[in-house]
């Protein structure tokens, strides 16, 4: 490649912006051009820095390797973008592995020509030096006060200027969001749980603006190449790509605005390279003006979070079925286990262990169907309600095209409000549905209560079943196993209950004609959702599917217990019964050892009566 070239071509790099058409010439003469086929191996994790790479053609992803070998997604990068520039610095290892994704032409420097450079001449190196450090600077802003943005070391450095109305900002060039997104993640640095962590949320927004697009180029106000931009930009989103430029925290003011604009720019800007743009030019493909045409965050955000409550709401019934078919299965392996039952902390009557693990089966089976139920409520939408319900700014026509090409996005039936001025501020559906998962949150609690005292001991509690160990119990007792999991479920359901007393006080914050407390119902929610699914998942596999039953323990509990004298209460009444308990308790002896001294009733009739599966249901009375 002539040198001409690449010395016009480096001139458009961040890197060498402050660098004088003769320094970029000198610098020109130590880039060596490398060609890598599609799917080749750039550098690779942990292996030491040497090289600053350039994108001239092509396109490069950045991954890094889970501890259990999976590869997780962090960035892209194409024309004009660079990486590895910490290699100009230090010879550290490299943190991510880079591979080509299509046959790529790249412009490399290593870190011995350039400091070899920086030798005969410091200006030159100090500038280039100058800008790695800002670029640093410019990754670090991300950092959160919670987490660290795992994709945001990965920025190329490259800007774009976008404005609005507060004024200009620079903006990271290969990211799709714009200057809005980028003063929400200056205000709202409140969660560290960003949009990204759920795309479920991002893929409903996606569903959203992509039946808009389609009603407005019906209605004839897109024109059909943006119109096509956008629903591809749309079908991307859905197909899993560009979550990582939703970054915006969950929680945050204005009633959903940055959610909405982030989704507005990052559609836009990518509608823009599909039209044969650059991102920001807006002229084109404008987040406002077509993107969010015939909309408003207040009909957009509540619409896009109820789609996607439905179908997490799918995904939690499933983890808690499958939670249910594991309960019970171990009905069914305890159903001839008899042990003793108790009310108040108390012996009570006897039953079968695996009548205790089937109630607790039909318990969250009751469960299933309160969450199918409330979440019916979300079907219904404010689309076309713009910004209080009224329509403004939208065409007479619109609700009702936008609700019908919903409805064929999602698969679901949607329908289209009855008043839309009430569906704006009114956030019931939120509620009720929240207190569906409180419930189910409260039952799951009660249970692990239940698995902790049984299997309390192991000596001196209960002990009638077996938790499988997860890990030591205590940095001092040696040998002590603590039932850590139904422990996580308590503490899931503690935050569950939090969650849905801030759902009903940010309901009843709401004020005139919209609620703009939606952000913190939405996080709630959802917050509720991912913990409950993972505490059941957790619970099923590494708790319910190992535990064991100490069986001869839960037998002799029995016979011991002063409880079984119910058994005989109707055969020789309450106050025999009374005085038979009593004398046993006082004289620390056997309920039948007195029934057979007294003569009360023979071996025989006593082991008819005392009988297990005599005493677990119910018995014809003579």
């Amino acid at each position: 490649m002539e040198k001409s070239v690449i010395n016009e071509f480096i001139k458009e790099i961040e890197l060498f912006k402050d660098l004088t058409e003769d320094e970029c010439r000198v610098l020109s003469e130590q880039i060596e051009v490398q060609t890598h086929e599609a799917n080749s191996i750039v550098f690779a994790e942990n292996t030491p820095r040497k090289n600053l790479f350039i994108i001239y053609e092509g396109e490069i992803e950045l991954f890094k390797k889970t501890p259990f070998g999976e590869e997780k997604r962090l960035s892209f990068f194409s024309k004009y973008d660079f990486l590895g520039e910490g290699a100009l610095m230090d010879d550290s290892p490299h943190s991510t592995s880079a591979r080509t994704l299509l046959k790529t032409t790249l412009f490399m420097v290593s870190r011995e020509s350039f400091l070899e450079l920086f030798r005969h001449n410091s200006s030159l190196g100090a500038k280039v030096l100058s800008r790695i450090a800002r670029v640093i600077s410019r990754r670090m802003k991300q950092t959160n006060s919670h987490m660290v943005n795992a994709a945001a070391e990965f920025e190329s450095g490259r800007t774009r200027l976008e404005h609005d109305l507060l004024g200009e900002r620079e903006v990271p060039q290969e990211f799709y969001y714009g200057v809005q997104t980028l003063r929400a993640l200056e205000n709202f640095n409140i969660s560290g749980i960003t949009l990204a962590q759920y795309p479920v949320l991002i893929e409903s927004l996606a569903m959203v603006k992509k039946a808009a697009a389609l009603a407005n180029f019906e209605l004839g106000l897109l024109s059909k190449p943006v119109k096509e931009a956008i629903v591809q930009a749309c079908d991307e989103i859905l197909n899993g790509k560009h979550h990582n430029n939703f970054v915006v925290d969950m929680i945050q003011g204005g009633a959903g605005t940055s959610t909405n604009m982030n989704a507005n720019e990052v559609i836009a800007n990518r509608a823009l390279e599909i039209l044969g743009y650059e991102k920001g030019q807006y002229k084109y493909c404008h987040p406002n003006n077509h993107v969010n045409l015939s909309q408003s965050t207040n009909d957009v955000y509540p619409s896009a979070v109820k789609i996607a409550v439905i179908y997490s709401n799918r995904k939690l019934i499933e983890v808690l079925s499958n939670l249910i078919v594991s309960f019970k299965a171990k009905a069914k392996e305890f159903a001839g286990i008899i042990k003793m039952g108790r009310t108040q902390l108390q012996d009570a009557v006897p039953m079968t262990l695996g009548q205790s693990f089937e109630a607790y089966a039909v318990t969250l089976g009751e469960e299933i169907e309160r969450l199918e139920q409330n979440a019916k409520l979300f079907l219904e939408l404010n689309m076309g309600a713009t910004a209080i319900g009224t329509g403004i700014n939208s065409d007479p026509d619109y609700s009702n095209k936008v609700i019908s090409h919903l409805k064929s996005i999602t698969g679901l039936e949607v329908v289209l409000a009855p008043n839309l001025v009430e569906a704006t501020q009114d956030t019931g559906a939120f509620v009720i549905y929240s207190s569906a998962l409180k419930r189910l949150a409260v039952k799951l609690s009660k249970i692990s209560n239940d698995l902790r005292l049984l299997s309390s001991g192991p000596r001196a509690g209960i002990g009638e079943i077996n938790l499988p160990p997860m890990q030591p119990g205590s940095s001092i007792m040696p040998g002590k196993v603590n039932p850590v999991i139904p422990e996580v479920v308590n503490q899931i359901a503690f935050k569950v209950i939090g969650n849905d007393l801030t759902v009903t006080l940010a309901a009843e914050a709401g004020q005139l004609e919209l609620n703009v407390m939606e952000p913190v119902i939405t996080q709630s929610i959802f917050e509720s959702i991912e913990m409950l699914k993972n505490g059941m998942a957790t619970l099923k596999y590494r708790c319910i599917e190992g535990i064991t039953a100490n069986a001869e323990r839960c037998r002799k509990l029995v016979e011991d217990s002063i409880g079984i004298v119910t058994a005989l209460n109707p055969v020789l009444g309450y106050e025999t019964c009374t005085e038979l308990a009593k004398e046993a308790l006082m004289t620390n002896r056997g309920v039948c050892e007195l029934v057979l001294e007294k003569n009360l009733l023979s071996r025989e009739e006593l082991d008819e009566l005392l009988a297990p599966e005599n005493m677990i249901k119910p018995k014809r009375m003579k």
